[in-house]
């Protein structure tokens, strides 16, 4: 602890944080990490050529020959510790203690960036808030993310991402949050977790920190679920909310299913004393990004666009919101692409998303990616809908360029997981 105390020294007088040698900033203090195909102790001595303070690494190979005095190394601009990614999150911790201020964490299997975003547009009307930037909710982000809270922040919102049990636990010794969100328990990553039973004891590692610790839960109490894992920890201190807590608030949102992401940053806002009218505008102000249930008006059709993460779980609650959107189903179109690391459970998944699919009657369906591809060869109850299979973004891409597969669709409505990137559709769209 102490050579992380040490560090942090310099952290202070260097607060900016960098992991891409490719995006050095004067001044700040590189970390080398490593990955499964990169190594950035490599570029130690770059990051230090393009003005970094201090690069902070963990391969001896890389240091100056000859050069074995601390001080010495110091002055030459490196700082070597036994692992870089433990240095990076212990540093993290240790900032987040001498901060000092209220943070709260949100996980969950859907709508946990949506809801983090919602949460941070009301908080900010009353604090100065900093949360988790894009999807940065992960081992690395969200060290980066506490990292980049500075002395003026005075409320902090961390994002917590899982595709493995015990993930949620490590990200909470790191962020120890005071309060704690769990939007929702549902399939993903079935894979990593080894089944829904895996992702309910790993979301429920945020309510296990906050029992241990004294901390608070925000709780959906319609949902029997969270409900449930609640009452299983009798020291779990909540604050119950439920839907009609988003009864009146408008939003630019596509999906009734985000009431619930409403709802619960309505709530957290109405706890620490945002004014009504406050949480409401910032609500109603809100305007969805990255691909996250936007709705791109088009003079020729009206594009529902929710393709930067999907699950058994999501889909089948966009899926049914969209069953009973306005528009008769021969006008709607439905681009879906794979659910990605569901493992021995993909087929039946991707099975059961085509069939409820399917049972919209859509005009169109187009799917795409090599899971849902497997499933090419079987049976379909398609009626009168055209049915088409590709096996990737690119292929589809040149159907809808050169066909006119989507000539009568008025209503398209988009979903897949990142790694399909769906979002390369729109501009033919």
């Amino acid at each position: 602890m102490e050579r992380i105390e040490h560090l942090y020294t310099y952290y202070t007088a260097h607060p900016i944080i960098c992991t891409d040698s490719r995006r050095i900033t004067p001044g700040c203090l590189f970390f080398a990490l490593r990955g499964a195909t990169f190594d950035g102790n490599r570029f130690a001595a770059s990051a230090l050529a393009q003005g970094a303070a201090l690069a902070v690494t963990d391969d001896p190979t890389v240091l100056p020959h000859g050069i074995t005095d601390p001080e010495a190394l110091l002055a030459a601009g490196y700082f070597p510790v036994e692992d870089t990614l433990a240095a990076l999150q212990q540093l993290a911790a240790l900032h987040r203690q001498r901060l000092g201020i209220p943070v709260l964490a949100i996980t969950g299997t859907n709508g946990k960036t949506t809801t983090k975003e919602l949460t941070t547009a009301v908080m900010s009307t009353r604090f100065a808030v900093h949360a988790t930037t894009g999807n940065l909710n992960n081992h690395i982000g969200v060290p980066l993310t506490l990292l980049s809270m500075t002395p003026e922040t005075t409320f902090g919102i961390v994002e917590m991402g899982a595709s493995a049990r015990g993930e949620i636990a490590a990200l909470c010794r790191i962020a120890r949050p005071d309060y704690g969100l769990i939007t929702n328990v549902g399939r993903a990553h079935l894979a990593g977790f080894g089944g829904e039973a895996g992702v309910r004891a790993t979301k429920g590692e945020l309510y296990d920190w906050l029992a241990e610790t004294g901390g608070c839960a925000f709780v959906r109490t319609d949902d029997p679920t969270l409900s449930s894992m609640a009452a299983e920890r009798p020291s779990l201190r909540t604050i119950p909310y439920d839907s009609s807590a988003a009864e009146g608030l408008e939003s630019h949102l596509a999906g009734d299913y985000n009431r619930y992401n409403m709802a619960a940053a309505a709530t957290v806002g109405r706890h620490f004393g945002v004014p009504e009218e406050a949480v409401r505008q910032a609500i109603r102000d809100y305007i969805p990004s990255l691909n996250r249930s936007q709705v791109i008006t088009r003079p020729e059709r009206t594009l529902i666009v929710d393709c930067y993460n999907a699950n058994p779980s999501s889909m089948q609650a966009a899926l049914d919101w969209f069953g009973h959107e306005a528009g008769a189903p021969s006008s709607k179109a439905i681009i879906l692409g794979d659910m990605l690391e569901l493992g021995d459970w993909s087929e039946q998944e991707h099975r059961q998303v085509l069939d409820r699919a399917l049972a919209l009657r859509p005009g169109v369906m187009l799917l795409i990616g090599r899971e849902f591809g497997r499933l090419e060869t079987l049976p379909h109850d398609t009626g009168e809908t055209t049915l088409r299979f590709f096996p990737d973004t690119e292929s589809a891409a040149k159907a809808i360029a050169d066909t006119d597969l989507l000539h009568r669709a008025r209503t398209v409505f988009l979903k897949g997981s990142r790694g399909i990137a769906l979002e390369k559709l729109l501009p033919l769209l």
